[in-house]
């Protein structure tokens, strides 16, 4: 089994975030450093912490339901998140985000996420033991 990591995929305009890992909650974790990582290739400083909670009926939604939570608060409270901590219970999601306010000269944003959709959404187990977590961001 290997390591928990993110990456990009090619979606037309739009752009696909995956996440891997042992469990769904580290690829949940996975999926929302690669949201970061097409605003920012900087690396973000921890130094705020955020609550956030979602409820859904399977984990699929539950992913989206995640992503847009981040979008929500990356846009509301002008904040890009660095680090995260995710515990899933049953259809609840619970987690930590921690991050700090955009520093436009530094972090150079790319460009801005505005949802996350239903459109190549997928949470499911690998042959290899591992989670997959992926949607693709409309940006």
């Amino acid at each position: 089994m290997s390591a928990a990591g993110w990456r990009h995929f090619d979606h037309d305009a739009d752009i696909g975030v995956e996440g891997t890992g042992p469990t769904p909650a580290v690829a949940f974790e996975q999926a929302a450093v690669a949201l970061t990582a097409i605003v920012t290739d900087v690396a973000v400083a921890t130094e705020q912490d955020f609550q956030i909670e979602c409820r859904a009926p399977d984990l699929e939604i539950l992913l989206a339901d995640w992503l847009n939570a981040l979008i929500f608060e990356m846009a509301t409270r002008r904040i890009l998140f660095g680090r995260f901590e995710v515990t899933i219970d049953g259809d609840r999601l619970t987690a930590r985000a921690w991050g700090e306010p955009v520093d436009r000269p530094r972090h150079r944003p790319a460009v801005e996420p505005k949802g996350a959709t239903l459109t190549a959404l997928e949470v499911r187990q690998l042959a290899d033991g591992l989670w997959r977590a992926r949607c693709v961001i409309d940006v």
